[in-house]
């Protein structure tokens, strides 16, 4: 989605309404919502670090600069890392041991992430450390937020990650420029990173004890894509709606299997939902009741009655990863963890000066990993559906349309292959959807082992995403190829169908001839991913 496009379109978590993207969030580590990382990461929305959380960050510091003088022994500060947990390390070299801890494990291979991800993860990286339970100085958020707000934005290889302990690799590139190593783009350039900080003219830091390990311990890497890839799905499942209609007036459905009491005596909530969308964009349809009850046949394939039980359940799916997901956003995914005054950590912890430090495995994705394996599924069947309405669309001998949707059949081809295209996309998707967080390879000399694959699972969703994009723009283009051929005359569709064909064929024309299709699936893809139909919906 292009920056700009889209900024009515938030989703509001609490009543699932459109509104304004926020002017500027303020960061506390505990309140941060899904829209709020698309509008950083999307529409470069500013962020500020709230007075509360530099405090807690500064009481946070205190106690591992307490640690560290007394010599207690704490994991990756005075300790090396993993399979080295027990190597002790000389306090002169605490600070060279952060340092050679990011270099060191910028390992990740293969293409970089988008720049609406890498904000997302310095956003959420930011976040996490904003808690004040990672030990790190108020400054490293700072540094990051300065990314954020100069547009400076570390190359991220997108593999190289198992899920634990986090997204070590992604996350190690991520912090490279903050020392003045790695690479970072600034526009369309790409530059090494002390060159990215001449240019906005920042200066290296250094890091002090416990920062490298606060910067790369955690699932900020699954999380942004994570995030990104559920509102996006909350778009496409809401726009599903729109599509289904407009294919079921196309078709001659009916709305009787939509009947609220219908849907009261099975009463999920996305069911419920979709119903009531459909019924509201079909209200007051002309097409229908010229058809409707005594030329209609009884009941309408499965891919138009049972929209609501499909889709339905998909939103329902992505409303539960919405809830994972919204604790992950604002959790302490590093380690240890620092307890400054002591009152939630376990007596047996390592204490100095009433602060206490606790290690164990926040950094484990498998609540993440397991969320979006699920939401690959939700999302991939909003795309199975839709494929065999497009089927139904473009066979003549079941739909009574013309072969293919072409205006002369024989001579054009029509619409034919665009149904081709929906079932590759949709056989891909059922690879996609294989889940990675069942798979587990251990690390570190068998010290790691047991670890999520989040970063595979998130990275399967968004190409599921992507995938189901395309397959619902294909359908809509042949939902109003075929409302062009039912409305001859004075009759009308449903006021909310009829308002989403008058907006494609504004821009998509009619197809009489054959022509090039690629402009017209860019141009319907876009409506999809955009949300450009969802105002057609009821609040």
């Amino acid at each position: 989605m292009r920056a700009g496009r889209c900024d009515r379109l938030k989703l509001d978590a609490s009543t699932h309404t459109y509104g304004s993207v926020p002017q500027t969030i303020l960061l506390s580590g505990h309140d941060l919502k899904p829209e709020e990382v698309e509008s950083v990461a999307r529409w470069d929305a500013p962020v500020v670090l709230s007075p509360e959380a530099r405090q807690r960050m500064a009481a946070s510091r205190a106690t591992i600069a307490d640690l560290v003088e007394q010599g207690a022994p704490i994991y990756g500060v005075t300790t090396g890392f993993g399979d080295l947990a027990m190597t002790r390390i000389a306090p002169a070299d605490v600070r060279r041991l952060q340092e050679n801890l990011l270099v060191s494990h910028a390992v990740g291979v293969g293409p970089a992430h988008a720049p609406e991800v890498v904000r997302a993860m310095l956003l959420l990286r930011a976040n996490t450390m904003a808690r004040g339970q990672s030990g790190c100085r108020p400054e490293l958020v700072d540094r990051l937020l300065d990314f954020l707000r100069l547009r400076l934005l570390p190359v991220v290889p997108e593999q190289g990650s198992v899920g634990a302990s986090g997204d070590l690799a992604p996350l190690a590139h991520l912090s490279l420029p903050i020392l003045g190593r790695g690479l970072a783009d600034i526009g369309d350039e790409r530059l090494s990173g002390a060159e990215a900080l001449a240019r906005v003219g920042l200066e290296p830091m250094g890091l002090e004890a416990k920062e490298g390990l606060a910067l790369l311990n955690g699932t900020q890497q699954m999380t942004a894509i994570g995030t990104l890839v559920l509102v996006a799905a909350e778009r496409l499942a809401a726009t599903a709606s729109v599509v289904a209609a407009m294919s079921t007036e196309a078709l001659l459905g009916t709305d009787v299997a939509f009947a609220a009491a219908y849907h009261a005596a099975r009463p999920h909530p996305g069911q419920s939902r979709t119903a009531a969308e459909l019924r509201h964009l079909l209200r007051d349809s002309g097409l229908m009741r010229s058809h409707h009850p005594d030329l209609h046949r009884v009941q309408d394939p499965y891919s138009i009655r049972c929209a609501p039980q499909v889709h339905g359940a998909s939103r329902d799916a992505l409303a539960h990863v919405r809830g994972v997901l919204r604790v992950e956003l604002n959790s302490a995914t590093d380690n240890p963890l620092i307890f400054p005054d002591g009152s939630d950590a376990d007596p047996s912890a390592a204490a100095t000066g009433g602060g206490k430090v606790i290690s164990g495995g926040n950094f484990h994705g498998q609540p993440v990993a397991m969320a979006m394996d699920y939401a690959a599924l939700a999302i991939a069947e909003l795309g199975s559906i839709s494929e065999r309405r497009s089927a139904l669309l473009t066979d003549g001998h079941r739909s009574g349309l013309p072969a293919f949707l072409a205006q002369d059949p024989g001579v054009d081809s029509g619409m034919m292959l665009l149904q081709y295209t929906a079932a590759a996309l949709v056989s891909e998707d059922k690879v996609l959807v294989h889940p990675a967080s069942a798979d587990s390879i251990p690390t570190s000399a068998n010290q790691e082992d047991h670890v999520s694959m989040g970063s595979i699972s998130a990275r399967h969703a968004r190409d599921v995403l992507a995938n189901v994009e395309r397959i619902l723009a294909l359908e809509l283009l042949c939902a109003a190829q075929g409302l062009d051929f039912r409305l001859t005359g004075s009759v009308l569709p449903g006021a909310g169908v009829a308002e989403a064909h008058r907006r494609v064929r504004q821009r998509i024309a009619h197809l009489g001839t054959d022509r090039d299709p690629g402009p017209d699936i860019a141009s319907a893809t876009e409506m999809v991913r955009s949300g450009d139909l969802l105002d057609l919906l009821p609040a």
